[in-house]
């Protein structure tokens, strides 16, 4: 059998963004800004809905960071953020001197606890601190449990920064996930659903918003005829060569998805046939997830032989398999260990506990044969 690396999540082409590519050759747009950036974000505003205003941007952290300014945070604030997720949607925090004060996540989605973010808001607020946003989460392209945040956001009147970096094409009652905040951000990171190469994008509720976030992304540069600024600007702007991927990519967008969906659906097969493995999925049919990544809980007081989340990602790794553990909670990071925490054990036991599984769109039914093969060896 076939022993070449299976990974995690890879990019996967559609077969058109050669064209778009070529065609900023062809017109010497290779700069950031041109056709296929306004494309893209045409696109993207015609896929999301929900009067939608996106600004193409370098990376989704760049999005958080210009996302925070907007929001107005500002140094010595107090960032909300979920713990369990990747260091991206906390570092910008940082940026602007603010501190983070991370939430626990709850069983169902993963996701921020409601019940941890109120008592969270609750503390800060009784010691003269009220915290200046949220930053809530879709993990692994899973909800957060929109409709309970937003009620206890509304209540304290709290913006929510909504980080779908993992979420483009997932969706909570049919609406998409990048447009339930006060400001959303994409990632086209290599190993999401779609590739810009590198690359993310802001969605704003206005045009004017979009419109000064997309003017700080270029160097807060003045309307004069000479170089002006009155303000800190960023370099944050997405070239026209990688929004020309991009927009390859969304054309294939909707099949990506599909083909996520469908390694789910293959790990819930696998799995039902193994004591003490559990499959992460929706709680119910108003969450629709893209599954960008497959992950299971391995419960070793049930697994034949107590086998741990350690031992089965160290036997894959042994196949040529890339596995990865659950994002290890914010709290827990050394850089971050002085920030106030609120909430139980549930993101720890997640992490000790949870295994993200190989969930591309271009994987094969070979690479299916040689995944179930291991499963079933090593359970």
């Amino acid at each position: 059998m076939n022993n070449s690396k299976i990974w995690l999540s890879s990019p996967h082409m559609g077969g058109s963004e050669q064209k778009f590519v070529n065609e900023a050759f062809d017109t010497n747009w290779v700069a950031p800004l041109g056709p296929n950036v306004n494309g893209l974000e045409e696109d993207l505003e015609k896929y999301l809905g929900e009067e939608s205003f996106v600004g193409a941007l370098s990376s989704g952290t760049a999005a958080i960071h210009l996302g925070l300014i907007a929001l107005d945070v500002k140094a010595e604030d107090e960032v909300i953020c979920q713990t369990m997720t990747f260091s991206a949607s906390a570092n910008p925090i940082m940026y602007q001197g603010a501190t983070p004060v991370f939430v626990d996540s709850e069983n169902e989605t993963w996701n921020m606890c409601p019940l941890a973010l109120e008592e969270a808001i609750v503390d800060r607020i009784s010691k003269g601190k009220k915290p200046k946003a949220i930053i809530a989460v879709h993990l692994y392209g899973m909800p957060y449990k929109v409709e309970e945040i937003r009620t206890i956001a509304d209540k304290y009147q709290i913006p929510i920064l909504e980080d779908s970096a993992e979420a483009l094409g997932s969706s909570y009652k049919g609406q998409r996930c990048g447009t339930f905040g006060d400001i959303g951000i994409l990632s086209f990171n290599g190993n999401k659903i779609i590739t810009t190469s590198g690359g993310g994008a802001i969605v704003a509720k206005t045009k004017e918003q979009k419109d000064k976030i997309v003017f700080l992304s270029t160097q807060a540069r003045d309307n004069a005829p000479h170089y002006q600024h009155s303000e800190v600007g960023y370099n944050y702007r997405m070239s026209n060569i990688c929004a020309g991927i991009g927009r390859g990519q969304m054309e294939v967008l909707d099949k990506h998805v599909g083909l996520r969906r469908s390694m789910h659906d293959f790990y819930v097969s696998i799995c039902s046939e193994i004591r003490g493995i559990t499959v992460f999925k929706e709680p119910s049919a108003d969450y629709f997830s893209n599954h960008w990544l497959s992950a299971v809980l391995i419960d070793p007081s049930i697994t034949k032989g107590n086998k741990t989340r350690e031992d089965f990602r160290l036997y894959l790794e042994f196949l040529n398999i890339e596995s990865r553990p659950l994002w290890k909670p914010m709290h827990l990071q050394p850089i971050f260990a002085k920030c106030p925490y609120y909430g139980q054990r549930i993101a720890e036991e997640l992490f000790e506990n949870g295994l993200c599984l190989p969930s591309g769109s271009n994987l094969t039914s070979e690479d299916r044969d040689r995944l179930k093969e291991a499963f079933h060896k090593f359970f």
